[in-house]
């Protein structure tokens, strides 16, 4: 589970035989970050049409989510059938392609799947701690940039 920019907030690990949509409320409940109440305002959940089956639909209304999922078979077109709104799933694979850099965690070598857990934990914690340096002010030897 991504945020709106990438940052990777949540992970859950499973066979690779079993469906994403499947696992959708254990990724819900493993989300690292505090969440706001559901109550206070309304927290959306995009998804994309691998999930438009009632269990990914329903452990999202569980957990309190309004979803977005694209239907099977369905394409947003405008007046003019161009696409409205453009797919966002870079920004998932993206995040995805970020812990393939990551040699340890691209071909799986551990047998235990609580130390692989524990190598992408500290991978994504790495990410997330090269996104706030990055986000620091920008300083070269003339001074700060911005």
């Amino acid at each position: 589970m991504v945020e709106g920019k990438g940052g990777i907030l949540s992970v859950t690990l499973d066979g690779a035989n079993r469906h994403d949509a499947k696992m959708l409320a254990a990724t819900v409940a493993d989300v690292i970050v505090g969440r706001p109440d559901p109550e206070e305002g309304p927290q959306n959940l995009c998804l994309d049409k691998g999930y438009d089956n009632p269990s990914g639909e329903t452990a999202a209304l569980e957990a309190g989510y309004v979803t977005h999922i694209r239907r099977i078979g369905e394409e947003k077109l405008d007046t003019k059938k161009k696409r409205k709104h453009p797919a966002r799933r870079w920004v998932v694979e993206r995040a995805g392609a970020w812990l393939n850099g990551c040699r340890a965690i691209l071909v799986r070598w551990n047998k235990k799947s609580s130390n692989y857990l524990g190598l992408i934990q500290l991978a994504i914690s790495l990410l997330w701690y090269r996104r706030a340096v990055q986000l620091g002010p920008l300083t070269t030897q003339a001074g700060v940039l911005r």
